[in-house]
C-alpha cells in the first residue's frame, strides 16, 4: 500500500498515483494520499472522532471517486480531518464500501496546512486492477 505525487499529469492541480494489494488498501492510500495533500503532517492528526461512512456503486472506479469526494466533503462541511481508514468493501451486483475513519477537528493551530483541496477531478482519473492489485490515478482540484 502506497501513494506518490505526480509532477507531470497537472500543473495547476495536484495529482498522485495510489496503489494496494487488495481495493481496500488503494483506497486506504488514495485517502492518505488526499489527506496529506491538505495537511502537511497528517501524523499530528489524532483519532478523537470516528465517523462511519458508506458509499455504493457500479464500479471500483465510481466508488474510488466517490470515497475520496467524501473525505474532501467532511473536510468543508465539518471541518474534520482523518489520518486513519478502515475500509470494508462487499462485492455483489453492486460494489458497496463500509469504512471508519478515524481523526479529529481541524486546528489551525495544530494542523498546518497546505493547499485547500475543493474537489477529486475526473481528469485523467483512473483506477484498474492488475497482477499486483490495484491502482489508481487521481488528480485534485486545488
Amino acid at each position: 500500500m502506497t501513494y506518490k505525487f505526480l509532477e507531470k499529469i497537472s500543473l495547476a492541480d495536484v495529482a498522485f498515483e495510489a496503489k494496494g494489494k487488495t481495493l481496500e488498501d488503494m483506497l486506504e492510500s488514495a485517502a492518505l494520499a488526499v489527506t496529506n495533500t491538505m495537511i502537511k503532517d497528517i501524523k499530528k492528526i489524532t483519532h478523537k472522532i470516528n465517523k462511519k461512512v458508506n458509499v455504493i456503486s457500479d464500479d471500483a472506479e465510481k466508488l474510488t471517486h466517490d470515497f475520496l469526494q467524501e473525505i474532501v466533503f467532511l473536510k468543508d462541511a465539518k471541518k474534520l480531518l482523518f489520518s486513519e481508514f478502515k475500509i470494508k468493501i462487499k462485492y455483489g451486483h453492486k460494489l458497496e464500501l463500509n469504512a471508519v475513519l478515524k481523526g479529529e477537528k481541524l486546528n489551525m493551530k495544530k494542523h498546518e496546512l497546505l493547499v485547500d483541496v475543493k474537489a477529486v477531478t475526473w481528469h485523467k482519473f483512473s483506477v484498474k486492477k492488475d497482477g499486483n492489485g490495484w491502482k489508481a490515478i487521481v488528480v485534485l482540484d486545488v
